[in-house]
């Protein structure tokens, strides 16, 4: 495939991804298998990808912050508790396997599925700035740092169970913490790929172009749609990457 058939392959795949990702999670799982199709190996791929995650979690913090939708002091404070957990888990990365932290994972996405069909307390974040950040909020921030930083793909939905069930917030509000946080906790890890040459910039940069448009789209939709549009695309998400961690598709 020729440069050019590359980049618009990508860069259609990345709206899609950005799309996907903003509003529930797992978009990597599409992104990283095709830049593997083109010829990256692993951790090319890996580190190519990470350019269009920071790229497209900036698009949507911008997004929502002009829709008047941003809480930076909250959003700092959980982004800070998952550094330690993802410096832990990048340096994890290299000595374990995943295999069976996958299947793990997977049974953790039905959960997520059957605990959102659930009556639950009609209790919704009011937006203060100050909202109290418990000490569960702590600990799940440090371990889905750490699972960001082990494995990165679908880290988009432990952070929308735990900031939806702990901090009891709807789900626009979370979808505007959880960009900001996968942000700050991928920028380091770019940084690693950059230094040891992990990265195919062209291929990156066409792919974080898609992925900024599909995530600026997306923080408008979530806003202007609300909590309805965000669990169909969730559940969805959420089911087909469960069945992919199975192996059943």
């Amino acid at each position: 495939m020729n440069e050019l058939n590359s980049a618009l392959l990508l860069f259609s795949v990345g709206v899609i991804s950005g799309v996907i990702n903003v509003m529930a999670g797992g978009g990597s799982a599409l992104t990283l298998p095709v830049l593997i199709f083109l010829g990256l190996d692993s951790a090319l791929a890996n580190g190519t990808n990470r350019i269009a995650i920071v790229v497209q979690n900036l698009a949507a913090v911008s997004s929502f912050k002009k829709e008047k939708y941003s809480r930076f002091g909250t959003s700092i404070k959980l982004s800070l508790l998952t550094l330690p957990g993802s410096i832990i888990g990048a340096v994890a990365a290299v000595k374990m396997s995943n295999e069976l932290f996958q299947k793990v994972l997977a049974f953790i996405m039905i959960g997520i599925i059957i605990s959102m069909m659930l009556p639950k307390s009609k209790t919704v974040y009011s937006g203060e700035a100050n909202k109290r950040i418990s000490f569960w909020t702590h600990l799940s921030m440090f371990f889905i740092g750490f699972y960001g930083g082990f494995i990165q793909v679908g880290v988009g939905f432990l952070l929308m169970a735990a900031l939806h069930y702990l901090m009891k917030l709807n789900l626009v509000y979370v979808n505007m913490h959880k960009v900001f946080i996968v942000f700050i906790f991928t920028v380091p890890a770019l940084i690693v790929f950059i230094a040891t040459g992990n990265i195919n910039w062209n291929l990156g940069l066409s792919l974080a172009a898609g992925n900024g448009l599909g995530a600026w789209w997306a923080a408008k939709i979530s806003v202007k749609k609300g909590e309805g549009v965000i669990k169909i695309v969730l559940f969805v998400a959420v089911f087909i990457m469960a069945l992919k961690l199975l192996n059943i598709i």
